[in-house]
């Protein structure tokens, strides 16, 4: 069995960029950009080098892979926010946390489906890590309680986020606003209510309130600390 390499691109040296050449920032800059505009899987190094008008060879200088790029991307994107001060509420802190990261996935889509897996180990995410312990820890001093409340906000916010994602996905492959794809159903949905076998459906379509993503964030979020308010007998 192949042992791993003992570097990795938080440990080895960054070489200093020639005269008027990119950085490792610049290089880590082009990549987020192409992700945000056209997803994870447009990015390679060529494509990158070739942003900036960089042969592939002067990035690998700095970048040994394309796992080392998106390392990169993701420790660049954790880094975008300041750290927000803590205020010795633990609800208004892991709420905090929360709000915080739901922005940074809608800033870049393609971050979600890197963050369910392996930890990031770069220097603004391990940052952001201790401040959302040190806010579960606000709940909890039970440590192991702590990391896994945390890990059921993370949970809710990524599957909330995934759920937003997945709207405007739709809008785009259909070309249709969710009003104007409302409208195209709106026949149908009558003939299903008028036919009278699904009654609370027919209660969510004509009653029920639709409210706006940021509050439907909102109350999601209140339910999860309301949850782990009562586990821990906060």
């Amino acid at each position: 069995m192949t042992e791993p390499a003992p570097w990795s691109v938080w440990t080895r040296p960054r070489p200093e960029p020639r005269r008027r050449a990119p950085g490792v920032d610049q290089y880590v800059a082009a990549a987020l950009a192409v992700a945000d505009a056209e997803g994870l899987a447009a990015v390679s190094m060529r494509r990158v080098a070739s942003s900036l008008g960089s042969g592939t060879a002067s990035l690998y200088r700095y970048i040994t892979n394309r796992d080392e790029l998106v390392d990169l991307m993701v420790d660049a994107a954790q880094g975008e926010d300041p750290l927000p001060e803590p205020t010795r509420d633990w609800r208004v802190d892991l709420a905090t946390v929360a709000h915080t990261l739901r922005a940074t996935l809608l800033r870049h889509p393609w971050l979600a489906g890197e963050l369910a897996g392996r930890p990031s180990l770069g220097p603004h995410s391990l940052r952001r890590s201790e401040a959302a312990l040190r806010a579960a820890d606000g709940l909890t001093p039970d440590i192991t309680l702590a990391a896994q409340a945390l890990g059921v906000v993370h949970a809710y916010v990524l599957g909330s986020v995934a759920s937003q994602q997945a709207a405007r996905s739709a809008e785009q492959r259909t070309g249709l606003t969710e009003e104007q794809w409302q409208r195209s159903v709106g026949p149908y949905i009558s003939e299903v209510i008028a036919a009278g076998e699904h009654p609370m459906l027919a209660r969510r379509v004509l009653e029920a309130d639709e409210p706006d993503p940021d509050a439907e964030f909102a109350f999601g979020l209140d339910c999860v600390l309301d949850g782990l308010a009562a586990r821990t007998g906060r």
